[in-house]
């Protein structure tokens, strides 16, 4: 085999058309990578939310949730680490959970330098609709460890609505 056969431009006797691009194309190119770049900063300061997922920037707290559901009930776990339980508003409104709260944030400054600041304050408000009907005098919320668990009892007729349906053979 002679080496010419493996250049990809001189393959079997054809030419492979080159696209040549003109100066003012690469020009512009150019200037939107740059706008970009700047776009994107101003939008992730120094491009830290790559290595932190859910990292808050502009002072953002978002208590992360789990909701999982029984036959007779549904459990919402929120981690809120560091805030105290008078600090927490749970509503139920038309079938949605609304977990509310403000994280203070507590300034103990003396002489010490920081380096970074990972830690997130501020207002949160989190909707959650839920799958199913509640017994809304039956909920209890209870608050261990900075984390608020809602245990809601489905209604009787919640969980009586679960029907089988059969499959016909055709």
């Amino acid at each position: 085999m002679a080496i010419t056969e493996l250049i990809p431009w001189k393959k079997n006797g054809s030419d492979l058309a080159v696209n040549r691009m003109r100066q003012e194309e690469s020009l512009l190119d150019l200037r939107g990578q740059i706008d970009r770049l700047f776009d994107e900063f101003l939008e992730q300061p120094f491009g830290l939310s790559r290595y932190f997922e859910g990292a808050a920037f502009k002072g953002e707290f978002a208590p992360k949730l789990d909701v999982s559901e029984t036959d007779k009930e549904i459990t919402l776990s929120a981690e809120l680490p560091g805030m105290e339980p008078a600090d927490i508003q749970i509503s139920l409104d038309r079938n949605t959970l609304t977990i509310s709260g403000k994280k203070q944030e507590q300034k103990e400054e003396q002489g010490e330098r920081f380096y970074r600041v990972e830690r997130s304050y501020g207002s949160f408000h989190r909707s959650i609709p839920l799958p199913g009907e509640v017994d809304e005098d039956k909920i209890e919320a209870s608050y261990k460890r900075g984390v608020l668990t809602v245990e809601m009892p489905k209604t009787k007729q919640a969980q009586e609505k679960k029907k089988r349906i059969s499959i016909k053979k055709g």
